[in-house]
């Protein structure tokens, strides 16, 4: 299929070359066709201007930067520039791959996005509708997952993707905002119903330059919404009150979930097993569900996900009742097995936050002692290192600090910045070794969590990923304890 260049690029190129038969857009000089529009963007790593010639080598036909034309461009090359060409390309993609499920929510915060994009998609399963989700562990239906590996995909691969699962029938969508995805407006163009903050904690300030700048990207989600669209807020969660005010300067009605919740009020959360009893008060009713799964922040990512049905027209009750059906997401607070009376969880958590939540939740299940495997990765916010250390110190009974994905790091650099914070720490670098000696530590009522990779099925040592998952090392060391 061919596209006018106007059609694709509206407003942006002059009259002589508005006509012109192009056949798609790439960012990545490496993957352009012929007659293929180019958009260089300016990256962290790299400037995507260096490779303008590279892509016109390629068949680029037509170049959208920022910046002014090269002067070695040749004249039969359209060239256009922008103000900024990352939401040109995302409006191109839209228009490239323009069909999309009808209802698409989106849920931006530090932790819990996956849980909550896919219980979202799992209470419109329930009631009724072809439902999916995107997001960090891939695009899930109810046929299952297609594993990817980014929270926000770029703007071809989202819309793409968008297109498809439109195309397979599917009409309602929930997907992870990211908060590097927003500042990128790789969601630009995707057309949304409704929103979700859930909270901010101490994370990609590599990325972001202050807390302020991160919560800023993250509450930019308002900004794509259409007027009068609701959001979902947690209102329990830090920064609450910020995101709450963001969303009445925009015009967005807020349904408020939480214990501080306007219209979803937990009135009571009792434990039950490993699951637990929500008592919920909503328009002076009240409802009792059963959900399956252990800690506070789960029953608030639950209570969103149901915040989002209702911000897309479903009946409050229903959309609270279909809590008692949900299952777990992969990698978060997920039972692996048991050894000699103990319990191995594995979870995501690799933020100081979200440790500390994962630790404080199991802690009232480890009737025995709570063992924490844990690491950080490497080219990653160096500052949460101590941190991370210093909360696995203070709510375990033992911390092990073993190698998570220390990238080009050298991994004995990142231990050792973690270890400063305790001497009660222990170290196992080797990130096998140590969760077979924790397997190996259990006794009757101990629980031990594995942290930080969750799903990943790949360790990123120097430039190579290398096949590793903590399931499969906890339940090969669990075959072998027996």
């Amino acid at each position: 299929m061919s596209w006018r260049l106007d059609e694709l690029f509206p407003e942006t190129f002059d009259a002589e070359a508005a006509g012109q038969p192009v056949h798609g857009v790439a960012f990545d000089s490496r993957k352009v066709t012929g007659d293929d529009v180019f958009v260089a963007l300016a990256g962290a790593k790299a400037d995507g201007a260096r490779f303008i010639m590279d892509a016109v080598g390629h068949g680029a036909v037509a170049v959208v930067s920022g910046g002014p034309r090269p002067a070695d461009l040749p004249a039969g090359v359209a060239f256009a520039q922008v103000p900024d060409p990352r939401l040109a390309l995302a409006l191109a993609a839209a228009k490239l791959h323009p069909h999309q499920p009808e209802t698409i929510v989106a849920v931006t915060g530090t932790s819990g996005k996956s849980s909550v994009a896919d219980f979202t998609r799992q209470i419109f399963q329930a009631l009724g509708h072809e439902a999916a989700s995107l997001g960090t562990i891939g695009v899930v239906t109810a046929r299952g997952a297609d594993y990817g590996s980014l929270t926000t995909p770029d703007p071809l691969s989202l819309h793409a993707s968008l297109d498809r699962l439109a195309g397979e029938g599917i009409t309602h969508l929930a997907m992870e905002a990211s908060s590097h995805g927003l500042d990128q407006r790789r969601l630009d163009g995707v057309r949304l119903k409704a929103g979700a903050f859930l909270n901010l904690g101490r994370d990609h300030l590599d990325y972001h330059p202050s807390v302020e700048a991160y919560l800023a990207a993250k509450l930019r989600l308002w900004e794509l919404l259409p007027a009068g669209a609701p959001v979902v807020i947690n209102r329990d969660e830090p920064y609450a009150e910020e995101a709450a005010q963001a969303a009445s300067d925009g015009g967005h009605p807020l349904i408020g979930i939480g214990r501080k919740g306007e219209t979803l009020t937990l009135l009571a959360n009792e434990r039950d097993g490993f699951a637990q009893r929500l008592t919920i008060g909503f328009d002076g009713e009240r409802i009792s569900v059963s959900l399956p799964l252990v800690g506070d922040f789960m029953a608030g990512n639950a209570l969103v996900a149901a915040g989002l049905a209702i911000a897309t027209g479903a009946e409050k009750r229903k959309a609270l009742e279909a809590i008692c059906g949900l299952t777990g997401v992969a990698g978060r607070l997920e039972r692996v097995g048991e050894a000699n009376g103990g319990l191995v969880v594995v979870d995501y958590a690799h933020k100081p936050d979200a440790l500390a939540a994962v630790l404080s939740t199991l802690r009232p299940y480890a009737t025995g002692r709570l063992i924490c495997v844990f690491g950080c990765g490497g080219d990653r916010d160096k500052g949460k290192r101590p941190l991370m250390g210093a909360i696995a110190a203070e709510k375990a009974d033992i911390a092990i600090v073993t190698d998570d994905n220390p990238r080009s790091e050298d991994a004995a650099t990142i231990r050792a910045e973690i270890m400063a914070a305790s001497p009660k720490l222990r170290e196992i670098g080797d990130r096998e070794e140590a969760i077979r000696a924790a397997v190996g530590m259990l006794q009757p009522g101990d629980l031990l969590v594995v942290a930080g990779k969750g799903h990943e099925s790949g360790q990123i040592i120097g430039e190579r990923t290398w096949p590793f998952s903590d399931h499969e090392v906890v339940r090969k060391a669990l075959a072998q304890g027996k």
